[in-house]
């Protein structure tokens, strides 16, 4: 068996078999910067588009996050890749903290970080003086430190189009390792889908008085895949949870639903977060920012007071076990 057969193999053992045939097949790779930008399964991710270099706001302390792009990794690495984000505190408090909880939930593996988005890498860069590995550099990074068994635990919401992408990026370097697979997207299972329901209604639960509605805001994509947030939406109303609603920023649900919908009940107050993994730009212009054509704005246009939550995913603790189940399943399919 060859080591590309591996990949695909091991990925078949944690039913992405469709997935890793994607990623296997002979197409030849453009440079992440001139790829068109997911908008799949990073909309928990793209919102993260920085803006010009001379931008007017502070996103923390770069020098607070841990890049984990060091050498000396060993013959087993896990390799957490993302989209990236340019706010600093949004990265350090949900990136980095998937990060963290994955190298303390397993220790054997050195744990390292990858971005897909050259543009979210190179503006980090130049404003900050700070390079985080992209697809190619991780993968080389771990090929020159000899790493036999690569893990790959991608941060996304879902299995879509950048999904697809990375794994046929990696599947190029596979004949370098004995073994490579990967671990799940967020919203994979039922199981996950019921875990990070809890997640965001307990997150939740002190504003769920009666009289507000709970909104979250994805991005939303054009692949299949988008249907991860009418499921959502429904497994929220059938538990009961009536107050809660799903849209996104370029799909279905889309805003105009979401209004609709609040707007049908008798709701006093509002409460907005974003349902993604960073809280990064969408989170803070589109969905709180003060132009007329932000969610916060149209909401208070409608006569209600309106509370964003500025916490990307990542800063939940049980959300971030999700992801570390998922990359212990996938060791254990090559273990």
């Amino acid at each position: 068996m060859t080591n590309l057969k591996k990949i695909c193999t091991a990925a078949a053992a944690l039913s992405l078999t469709a997935i890793m045939f994607a990623g296997c097949a002979d197409k030849s790779s453009e440079s992440e910067s001139s790829k068109k930008s997911d908008v799949s399964v990073t909309e928990e991710n793209k919102n993260e588009t920085p803006a010009d270099d001379d931008e007017d706001y502070n996103t923390g302390d770069a020098s607070l996050d841990n890049i984990r792009n060091e050498d000396g990794i060993g013959e087993k690495e896990l390799l957490v890749l993302s989209f990236g984000t340019s706010y600093n505190d949004s990265r350090r408090l949900t990136i980095g903290a998937i990060e963290n909880a994955i190298e303390a939930a397993i220790p054997d593996y050195s744990v390292r970080r990858g971005f897909t988005a050259n543009i979210v890498i190179d503006h980090v860069n130049r404003r900050d003086g700070i390079l985080i590995d992209d697809i190619d550099a991780a993968l080389k990074r771990a090929v020159d430190n000899e790493v036999k068994t690569l893990i790959i635990q991608p941060t996304h919401l879902m299995n879509g189009i950048e999904y697809d992408e990375i794994v046929e990026k990696v599947a190029n370097y596979s004949d370098a390792f004995d073994k490579v697979v990967f671990g799940e997207p967020l919203l994979t299972s039922d199981d996950d889908f019921k875990r990070v329901e809890k997640a965001i209604v307990d997150w939740t639960s002190e504003y769920d008085d009666g009289e507000t509605a709970i909104c979250f805001m994805g991005h939303g994509t054009e692949h299949e895949a988008n249907q991860v947030y009418q499921k959502m939406q429904d497994m929220l109303i059938d538990d009961g949870y009536t107050n809660y609603f799903i849209g996104t920023v370029e799909a279905k649900p889309s805003f105009e639903d979401v209004i609709k919908k609040v707007k049908a009940g008798n709701y006093k107050r509002v409460i907005l977060e974003p349902l993604m993994v960073v809280s990064g730009d969408h989170a803070n212009n589109d969905m709180a920012g003060n132009e007329e054509d932000s969610w916060k704005s149209a909401f208070e246009t409608e006569g209600y007071e309106v509370k964003c939550l500025l916490r990307g995913l990542g800063e939940n603790e049980e959300i971030r076990k999700v992801y570390v189940d998922h990359a212990k399943a996938a060791i254990d399919s090559v273990e």
